[in-house]
Formats: C-alpha cells, structure tokens, sequence
C-alpha cells in the first residue's frame, strides 16, 4: 500500500497472522494516536478487549468468559426465541416492516441490554452510540464522526457509571444478567488480588465493548443472511423444507457476507509472510471477505451453497482473538432466520435497501421487506 502496509486477501497468509501473535500485535495505541489523540474513543479503543495484546487481553477475556459458556447460553436459548416471536408478532401485525431497525438489530441489543442489566425503558440511545464509536474505526475520519464519537463515548460512560454504582449496592437474580459478576472481579469492589482484576475505567470500556461487539456484528450477519436468501430464492425454498441445513447455512451466510470485513495487526519483529519479507514494525490489513472467498480454501467460492463443509472461514477471526460471543451469535442467527421462514411464506423488498456504507463493516443501514403467508 502507498503508506508501507499490506493488504492481506488470501486465505493462508491472514490465518498465518491469527495465529502468530507473537509476531502481530493486536495493540493499537501507537495507531489510533494520530486519529483520537487523547480523546475519549482514545480512551475507549485502546482500552477494551479487541485492541489489546496478552496479558491485558488474557486477563479481560478470562473475566467475560462466563457469559458465554454453553450453560450461559442455554440460559439464553428460551429468552432469544421468545424476543424473536415478539419481533415476528408484530411484524406480522404490520406486514411490512425494517429488516434492520425492527428485526436483525433490536434482537442483539435487547439482549445485551439485558446482559448489561440495562433497564428496558432506558435502551433507546444504545443502537446509536454502538454505531457511532464504531463508525470512527473508519480508515477515513471526518470531523463530525470524531465528534459524534467522542460524545457516544462520553454518554455511554456517564450512563455506565451510574448503573454500575446502583448494581454493586444491590442483587440481581436476573441469569442473563453479567455485569454484576463482572463488579465482582472489580478492583474497586474491594476485590483485588494477584489475578489483577478489572479496574472500573476497564469494566465500563469493556461493558462498551460488549454492546459494540455484540451488536453490530450480529445485526449484520442477520440482515445478510436474509439478504442472502432474498436474492438466492432456491436457497431460501431449500432452507425452509430443510430446516435441519440451519446450522451449516449460517455457516455460509457469515462465509458470503461477512459481518466484519476488516482486521489489522503490526509486526513487532522483522518476519516472512508469503515468501514476503516485512520488517517491524509494519501494518498489515486483514481483509477477511477475500479470504473466505479464496478459491484456495473454498471451492466455487461466489455460489451460496448452505451445506458447504468444511467451511473454515474467517469471519469470527481465530486464535486467541477469536470472537468470544460466536456462539451466542450463531445462536441468535440461527433463531432469527428459522423462525422468519417458518413464520412467513413470503419474503420481498418492498423497497430498495441501503447499504452501510463503511470499509470495516458490511451490512445493511435499512431494508425494507413485505412479509406475507
């Protein structure tokens, strides 16, 4: 690239920097400087659990995991279908609706609002400051997103602070409920250790993380997914007379369009990357669409085939930084479509959609569809 990086499209030479992170770094303080300098997003990104290298990264992930694990998710299972067959209802009751805003994205931040312990009546402004911190990760920042940013991450923090406060004073039965086990491996909860717990800065920058990373992702791969299937109509006829092909199809779906479509990494020492040479200190780009399109790994890789297997793509990245909640978005990827096809015979745009518009993201801003059957 004209600034010395590399732009990484095949499949091997993108797993070869996953895998080696004693090579690549996931820091990204250094590169984040000249476009936050000291700000909040500064503050934020440099700080939660994607941008950071190991022992920080271990430390976090290792709080968070028990929000994923299978009987977290099994706990989860009733809650994502009865919030799917609300969605559809009403759905059903209008007959036309927003894929994005009333269906793929309402679902995941329901759910971690609910993760969060975040009263119901109070989740309005949480769509929008997930996409708005998210949206200065753009390889070009204008003056307006950097604001818009800044203030998302001011506004989320505030908000943060204060129902962390109300949390460690009280009990939550709520299993869905994680935030207060995170206060409980607090610093400032009085329960420090040499397991270096979470200082408070680091749990609200981390609950920010949890929301961002959980719900544009899995909005994304919703809308796609359906998107999918609406241009692919054979598929979708397949898919609803083989609903047992779901797990496989959501495979595929997060293959075709993958939700993010864009990870970075610098060489911390001098090394070799497909017969390459690249000194340290370089920046290499991650473009995960094209390698979970190289023909290489994927044969006829540009068909929708909802029964490929193998289907090792890339689009929960791997080793160690290998996206925490995959399951959980599977999860709610697989009940969101079955339940849409199962609950209605017919699926069309009833408008023109509009895409994202971003280089990091694919996805969808709006998608208009008549439902019907």
């Amino acid at each position: 690239m004209p600034d010395g990086s590399f732009f990484l499209t095949r499949y091997d030479d993108c797993l070869a920097v996953y895998r080696d992170t004693e090579t690549w770094s996931s820091d990204k303080k250094l590169d984040f400087r000249p476009n936050f300098s000291d700000s909040l997003l500064f503050e934020h990104h440099t700080t939660s659990l994607v941008f950071n290298d190991p022992p920080y990264h271990t430390r976090v992930r290792k709080l968070l995991a028990p929000a994923f694990t299978p009987r977290a998710l099994r706990a989860l299972q009733d809650r994502i279908e009865k919030l799917v067959d609300r969605l559809l209802e009403a759905a059903a009751d209008k007959g036309e609706i927003d894929l994005i805003t009333d269906f793929a994205a309402a679902i995941p931040v329901q759910l971690i609002g609910d993760m969060l312990g975040i009263p119901q009546d109070e989740r309005g402004p949480l769509r929008g400051w997930s996409l708005a911190i998210l949206g200065a990760l753009e390889p070009v920042l204008n003056r307006q997103q950097f604001d818009t940013g800044v203030s998302a991450v001011a506004d989320f923090k505030e908000y943060l602070n204060d129902i962390i406060s109300s949390r460690s004073q009280s009990r939550n039965s709520d299993p869905a409920e994680i935030l207060s086990k995170l206060i409980g491996g607090s610093d400032f909860a009085g329960n420090g250790g040499e397991d270096a717990r979470l200082s408070k800065l680091e749990l609200i920058h981390n609950c920010i993380f949890l929301l961002n990373a959980g719900h544009e992702t899995t909005t994304n791969l919703i809308g796609n997914a359906v998107d999918l299937l609406i241009r692919h109509p054979d598929a979708m006829s397949d898919l609803r007379e083989h609903p047992d092909a779901m797990e496989t199809a959501v495979e595929e779906f997060l293959r075709m369009e993958s939700s993010n479509q864009l990870g970075n990494r610098r060489a911390v020492k001098d090394s070799v990357l497909g017969g390459v040479d690249i000194a340290a200190g370089t920046y290499v780009h991650i473009c995960i669409g094209a390698a979970n399109r190289d023909p290489g790994q994927f044969p006829d890789p540009d068909r929708l085939d909802i029964r490929r297997q193998p289907n090792r793509h890339l689009a929960f990245a791997t080793g160690i930084h290998a996206c925490a909640g995959m399951s959980l978005a599977r999860m709610e990827a697989q009940v969101a479509i079955g339940r849409l096809l199962e609950r209605f015979a017919r699926i069309q745009p009833a408008a023109a959609p509009i895409r994202g518009g971003r280089a990091r993201f694919r996805g969808f801003n709006s998608y208009p569809v008549r439902l019907g059957g």
